[in-house]
């Protein structure tokens, strides 16, 4: 009887990690567009949406992340993330004037982006208190937001360009409802366990040592790499390039879809080959990619390159997470937050970098600017330690 509730909790979290992932898959790609077709703004009022609306989830995420590692109560906390996502939903279906979605939507879209960290950081904790393989379970919830983003990115486009954003943002609203139902019948609230020696002080020691550090500034520039290629493709492939739009799904799904082994293979090797040995081949494979995004503009081409990019993101989204829980031990919480905080920095710069490139240079040139970005994180990570 206890293995099949335990199975129950492993089969919710999986299920969870794939509504969020599709909520994500269908807003994001299309995100650019969106602001563009719909809002009718320019690049630099784009760059900014994502900068300003990245502001504010980490400082709103930040806290969240302290508050739930005080407190424990993960699932409610995670709970109403998702009820507040389906709020932003709601208003970006609805309204089109860029200065309230830059307003409302961004403290609606702050709080709602905790739900990942405080889904992985839940996930961790009961993964350590049943005697689970963290890694394995991380690798596991990943495959399901990757398998997401196989699906969602062509959904998205599929949504927005035949029956309009609308509807997109609708069905977004409905994958978070359903995963507020899951999360309040099924998930686990995982009691605090009693760490007499983690004090304040060593919290604070510890947030600040010089490997926390380079992992992060690496983390950073890995996503801001990749949230350049998310924010800016879209529009490269279609401005530029003058190839079909639906094209840009397409890429995002195939990536999506080859980083599930590398994601799962990844979680396997953790123990035997370390988590530095693989972090360090993903940015050999992230440096491949965006140089090639830099160097090469034809169709067939940046199909084999998206199998570099899904090499890059399904082991860093796998292990990256993992590192900094490593580093960082009882502390999940805020842990999981620095990591989705370097994701979400990254989003700002990306955001700037992307608005600013383009406006004075073109969108060839942000994929220099990437591979400069991606070979600084390399160098980085070779000084981190193995956790």
């Amino acid at each position: 009887m206890l293995q099949r509730r335990i199975n129950w909790v492993f089969i919710a979290f999986l299920l969870v990690s794939f509504l969020i992932g599709i909520a994500g898959a269908l807003q994001m790609p299309t995100l650019s567009l969106f602001l563009t077709n719909e809002v009718g703004v320019g690049p630099l009022w784009v760059g900014l949406f994502y900068a300003v609306t990245a502001i504010a989830g980490i400082i709103i995420s930040f806290f969240i992340g302290r508050l739930s590692d005080k407190r424990g109560d993960r699932r409610m906390l995670l709970l109403t993330c998702c009820l507040v996502a389906v709020c932003n939903c709601v208003l970006f279906a609805f309204n089109r004037h860029y200065w309230v979605l830059l307003s409302v939507g961004m403290l609606l879209a702050s709080v709602a982006n905790a739900a990942t960290p405080q889904l992985f950081a839940l996930a961790r904790e009961h993964a350590d208190r049943s005697a689970s393989k963290a890694a394995m379970f991380n690798s596991l919830m990943r495959a399901q937001m990757s398998l997401a983003w196989v699906l969602g990115p062509p959904l998205a486009f599929l949504l927005a360009l035949n029956y309009g954003f609308m509807w997109m943002f609708l069905s977004a609203a409905l994958a978070f409802v359903v995963s507020a139902v899951i999360i309040a019948l099924f998930l686990p609230s995982v009691p605090m366990r009693s760490q007499p020696g983690l004090t304040p002080s060593f919290e604070l020691a510890a947030a600040r040592t010089t490997d926390i550090r380079m992992l992060f500034v690496a983390s950073l520039l890995m996503w801001t790499c990749n949230s350049i290629y998310i924010i800016d493709m879209p529009l490269y492939i279609t401005k530029e390039m003058g190839l079909p739009q639906d094209l840009a799904g397409i890429l995002m799904g195939v990536t999506a879809g080859v980083e599930i082994p590398f994601m799962l293979l990844a979680g396997h090797l953790a123990q035997r080959l370390g988590k530095k040995r693989l972090m360090l081949v993903a940015l050999i494979a992230g440096i491949i990619f965006y140089a090639g995004m830099y160097l090469l503009q034809y169709k067939s081409a940046l199909i084999i390159l998206a199998l570099f990019n899904a090499i890059f993101i399904g082991i860093v989204a796998t292990i990256g997470i993992i590192y900094f829980q490593d580093l960082m031990p009882g502390r999940a919480g805020v842990a999981t937050t620095l990591y989705t905080n370097s994701l979400t920095t990254g989003v700002i710069l990306a955001g700037v970098i992307q608005g600013g490139v383009v406006q004075y240079f073109s969108h060839h040139a942000t994929y220099g600017v990437a591979t400069v970005m991606m070979s600084v994180s390399l160098l980085l990570m070779l000084r981190v330690r193995e956790a």
